[in-house]
């Protein structure tokens, strides 16, 4: 089976065209990796937009992965409702002639190439744009009330979306022809993290900065906490420099020495800092399927976060990790107070928390589940 994923490079979304090497984002690199396990069964073709023609771009990724950087200037992208990437796909989909296409998020350009491409196709939404847009109250012509648009758009002509959590799905069977719940996959590489946490607790939130993430109630929330028992509180994610709460966040953690900004980080980086955290805390407001909570499962790292969203499907409370309700601070501290002053706790719930993640999110598990949701809709295309 030909199958094409339409993903974002993260160098366009970074603006690093010097960078000589794609990458994809967290979700879609584990997928790759499962796909790298069966290529007896399926090749992939990578397909992503750019606009600037990046230094170099390998040809393959691997024995059965190929990539296809194509070039669309600035006019092609949303401003034009994304017209210009779609014509750039359409004319790379003849060459391939792929069976199947697959559109990643629909954030950007993905899944709106995906339905104008002329091939049977599904979409995985890794972000709702309706929910955030709904929780940020996106004004008209702002870029999430577009991005929603464009959204209802694709789920009404594409052939099914991968839903990621029963939370997507709920919001977007009425909505699309057909759903299928599909969990990510982890990178392999968290399941071989060695852990060696350090005497004060590293407590580990990673998230882009910003008001639906939650991080300045958190430091809020732990400063009883902070006055009772020794830790590190560190943040991990990118910010945006024109967001009030980016800058009020800032300030936040300049005030607390038992806090520390890290910024945005690789995997490399992120996997450092889970081999000596205690904890990861998670405190949004609205979220779907973070995959830092799958990868801290697979590394062993013990995890709190928000009863929302799509978290629960991936928390079991009390077994495999701490949810607590974002709204009220004493739940948070509470969660988070449980499993740094008792390190068995912690230990207990990052165990069976493991075994789930190496039960449901290998690569290649869910690679091979994605290979049947494309025979299922090509089934259905041939009939």
């Amino acid at each position: 089976m030909k199958v094409v994923q339409l993903t974002t490079d993260a160098r366009e979304h970074h603006k690093d065209y010097n960078n000589p090497q794609p990458f994809f984002g967290t979700a879609p690199e584990a997928l790759l990796e499962g796909f790298k396990t069966i290529p007896s069964e399926v090749e992939v073709h990578v397909v992503s937009c750019l606009q600037k023609p990046p230094i170099s771009s390998p040809t393959k990724l691997g024995a059965n992965i190929y990539y296809h950087a194509l070039h669309v200037p600035n006019i092609g992208w949303m401003k034009t409702g994304y017209l210009g990437c779609s014509r750039a796909v359409r004319r790379k989909l003849r060459e391939i002639k792929p069976d199947i296409v697959h559109g990643q998020g629909t954030e950007r350009d993905c899944a709106i190439t995906a339905v104008r491409s002329g091939y049977p196709n599904v979409l995985t939404i890794h972000g709702n744009m309706r929910l955030v847009a709904a929780f940020l109250e996106a004004k008209p012509f702002t870029y999430y009330w577009l991005a929603t648009k464009l959204e209802q758009y694709c789920l009404r002509r594409t052939s099914g979306v991968v839903a990621i959590s029963t939370y997507t799905q709920k919001n977007v069977a009425a909505a699309t022809r057909k759903t299928w719940l599909l969990h990510n996959a982890v990178h392999p590489s968290y399941f071989d993290l060695q852990r060696s946490p350090g005497v004060a607790p590293h407590i580990v939130c990673v998230a882009q900065i910003g008001a639906r993430k939650n991080q300045i109630q958190l430091m809020k929330s732990l400063d009883i906490l902070a006055a009772e028992q020794e830790f590190n509180l560190r943040f991990a994610g990118g910010g945006s420099e024109g967001d009030p709460y980016f800058h009020q966040f800032l300030a936040e953690v300049k005030q607390r020495s038992w806090c520390t900004y890290l910024g945005p980080l690789q995997r490399s980086r992120l996997q450092a800092e889970l081999s000596r955290a205690a904890l990861l805390v998670l405190p949004s407001f609205e979220d779907n399927c973070p995959m830092v909570i799958l990868e801290a499962a697979a590394a062993g790292v013990p995890v709190a976060a928000s009863e929302v969203g799509g978290i629960p499907d991936l928390i079991e409370h009390g077994k495999t990790g701490l949810l607590f309700d974002p709204h009220q601070p004493d739940t948070i501290l509470d969660a988070l107070r449980s499993i740094v002053v008792n390190s068995k706790l912690g230990c207990d719930l990052a165990a069976s928390a493991r075994v789930h993640a190496m039960n449901c999110f290998s690569a290649e598990s869910v690679a091979r589940k994605h290979v049947s949701i494309y025979k299922e809709v090509l089934a259905r295309v041939e009939t």
